[in-house]
């Protein structure tokens, strides 16, 4: 809900995304009973918010699974601007010797093609940006959504999890600046950029207890 009562509540729940600039909308859910079958449901996200925890939230070890929760993801592009292009899964972790760590893998590529196994990464979508007018083109999707598993899911490890959307390449503002002043753009920044939006973290807790403090 668009009111200040809803917007304040939303932030102190912590189930909050970001983006760099264009509006494109992001839901993020973690849990138990998270399956492929949910993504061509037409009720997903009342499903979600009855029985998984949103981003924000602190998914717990309330049963004993040596499978990984599953993370729904559902990303829209802004209408006004480039398609999405990826989505990713930022995990991080603490290992037993208290050294931290924290990984990046491509969960979802536009054109329903498939993640390199090996590299953790979409392929190239061949999207181009034309420097002379900053006009777009290429491969890209208007929404992007997807069921992903941890296989590297430790059910004693306490992790968080967040997602990160990226759009197409589209100019940087100092490009459109250019062209409005009739210049060439300026070589010492990027002649483009890749907006972006990131959600707030999902916690896995290994233990279930109701303390906010997560391993």
């Amino acid at each position: 809900e668009n009111t200040r009562d809803a917007i304040f509540s939303g932030m102190q729940r912590r189930e909050t995304y970001a983006t760099s600039g264009p509006r494109m909308a992001l839901r993020f859910y973690a849990g138990w009973d998270i399956d492929e079958t949910l993504k061509a449901q037409h009720n997903a996200i009342e499903q979600l918010a009855n029985s998984a925890v949103p981003m924000g939230g602190v998914l717990r070890a309330d049963r004993v699974s040596p499978s990984s929760p599953g993370f729904f993801v559902w990303a829209a592009r802004d209408p006004m601007d480039a398609p999405l292009q990826r989505v990713q899964m930022v995990k991080g972790w603490i290992d037993e010797h208290g050294e931290t760590h924290e990984k990046v893998v491509d969960i979802a590529c536009a054109g329903d093609v498939a993640v390199n196994p090996t590299t953790g990464r979409c392929p190239d979508n061949g999207a181009t940006v034309d420097l002379a007018s900053c006009s777009f083109e290429g491969g890209g999707a208007n929404e992007l959504k997807t069921v992903w598993h941890d296989p590297a899911y430790d059910a004693g490890q306490g992790a968080f999890y967040y997602v990160r959307v990226l759009m197409n390449p589209t100019c940087r503002w100092s490009t459109y600046d250019a062209i409005r002043l009739g210049r060439e753009p300026d070589p010492r920044v990027p002649a483009t950029i890749q907006e972006r939006a990131w959600s707030s973290p999902i916690w896995y807790s290994a233990s279930n207890s109701s303390d906010d403090s997560v391993n």
